[in-house]
């Protein structure tokens, strides 16, 4: 029997580097996006409703300190020690230093907070911005998560995301120059319009060279209330089927260094905003399918770069 994952999760990670149970708690500061204010475009992501993914945009939305202290409460009947405050809704950098600082500083409620994660834009963080993360790297585990779903820039301009591969490029340079202490976390999401499965690995090799301490891998969802809601119903959007993601994923694992965090290995699965595609899996079933075609290929995280099978593997099975 195989010891699965042949990847290395976020959870293990928690595991290896904190005693005790180790929680995110995801936030909405009331953030928005330079796609969305009209600094860059109007209307946001052509595929982005955030409710989709990040539940403290549904409904009236509360401080930031009764977030986390709401979440701190959920999570510790689950066990949990001590948390990392996620900054996750829209662009969690689109504001002055200043006002950053007030919006971060509300978050830290307690001792038992010891870590955050700054979900944003790689246009978005210009020097005194990274000069402001710097100081909350002095003071807790930080991390930035730079969401740029694909290195090709057709795709970027299809969906309205406006920003460019380059902006990338530039804000990983210049954020391990200035904040060298923080993990990086990159979001990718196969499936984009247009793109085929070549151009998803082709991104997926472009991270590895650029070098990322996470990774979140998503696949395209199509939800209510967006513009790529309409394109659907057109028949203008495929999505990907499961087995032809499942695969993809996997190519994507085989292309990351043994040590990159893997965050996240799929999108959304259901829920009344999702539409498409709807797999009629759960989660634990699409993660253990991955699983289950990384043992079959005899592949694993970083196999592609040389690393070695990260799992005990009995002998005669490979």
């Amino acid at each position: 029997m195989v010891h699965a994952p042949r990847y290395f999760s976020f959870s293990r990670f928690l595991k290896e580097q904190y005693p005790g149970k180790v929680y995110k708690i995801p936030l909405d500061a009331g953030f928005t996006c330079p796609n969305r204010d009209g600094a860059k475009a109007f209307g946001g992501c052509t595929y982005c409703d955030n409710r989709s993914f990040s539940p403290n945009t549904r409904g009236p939305r509360k401080s930031v300190r009764e977030q986390v202290q709401a979440g701190m409460e959920f999570y510790r009947r689950r066990g949990a020690e001590r948390f990392i405050v996620y900054f996750q809704a829209f662009t969690n950098t689109y504001a002055a230093p200043d006002e950053l600082r007030r919006i971060y500083d509300e978050a830290f409620v307690s001792d038992a907070v010891i870590g955050m994660a700054v979900g944003t834009r790689p246009d978005c963080v210009p020097d005194g911005v990274l000069d402001l993360l710097a100081e909350y790297a002095e003071r807790c585990d930080l991390w930035i998560e730079y969401g740029i779903q694909s290195s090709h820039d057709a795709s970027h301009a299809a969906t309205n995301r406006a920003h460019t591969f380059g902006d990338y490029v530039d804000a990983m340079a210049r954020t391990r120059r200035r904040v060298p202490t923080a993990r990086i976390c990159t979001h990718i999401i196969h499936g984009l319009p247009g793109e085929t499965p070549e151009m998803m690995r082709t991104t997926a090799d472009r991270l590895a060279e650029i070098g990322t301490d996470g990774i979140k891998i998503h696949h395209l969802y199509v939800t209510r209330h967006t513009a790529m809601e309409h394109q659907h119903a057109r028949g203008e959007i495929p999505v990907l089927g499961l087995e032809e993601y499942v695969g993809l994923a996997c190519d994507t694992l085989e292309r990351r260094p043994e040590r990159v965090v893997v965050q996240r290995l799929m999108g959304e699965l259901d829920g009344e905003l999702v539409i498409a595609p709807r797999w009629g899996r759960t989660k634990a079933q699409v993660l253990a399918a991955i699983d289950a075609e990384l043992a079959r290929r005899d592949t694993w995280q970083g196999k592609r770069r040389g690393a070695p099978c990260p799992v005990a593997v009995p002998a005669g099975v490979r």
